[in-house]
């Protein structure tokens, strides 16, 4: 299912619901941060999805990972919250979502880079290597917040 991220569109369709999402900020021995390709709008995003009937937050950031990178995570951090009602995200099935996402910092703990039916491509990404990739605003903000290390977690009022 293809997904279309409306940023700041005055002309965006009007969210119908809001669904608890993840995404994880991983970096590797060396500092590099874990990327993939996303199938379903072919931008480059760390990963991440949605959140399960029946576990816990943290097991979202552990499953999701691994589906779409093949690389085992665990959760040391809250970077933020990150809840904009001016990004709406459309699907091609008629769905229009509100963005809420918590995005964790992890560490990889195992695993083999593998690509899934969500990620056309993964790869770890130098930071400075980051300014080619085609990113969107919101993930860019995600990946500016974990490189900076707050002290505190980041959320909007």
């Amino acid at each position: 299912m293809a997904r279309t991220d409306h940023y700041h569109d005055p002309n965006a369709p009007k969210a119908t619901n809001i669904v608890v999402a993840v995404t994880a900020f991983v970096q590797d021995e060396r500092g590099q941060l874990l990327m993939i390709r996303r199938t379903d709008n072919d931008l480059y995003s760390i990963p991440g999805g949605a959140q399960d009937v029946g576990e816990t937050i943290g097991h979202t950031v552990v499953r999701e990972v691994k589906e779409e990178t093949g690389i085992d995570v665990e959760p040391t951090d809250l970077i933020g919250v990150y809840s904009d009602p001016a990004h709406v995200i459309s699907y091609t099935d008629g769905e229009v979502r509100q963005q809420f996402s918590i995005c964790f910092r992890a560490l990889p703990v195992g695993g083999e880079l593998r690509t899934s039916n969500e990620s056309s491509e993964v790869h770890w990404v130098s930071q400075g290597a980051l300014q080619v990739l085609n990113i969107h605003p919101s993930i860019q903000l995600r990946i500016k917040h974990g490189f900076d290390e707050q002290s505190k977690p980041y959320f909007t009022v």
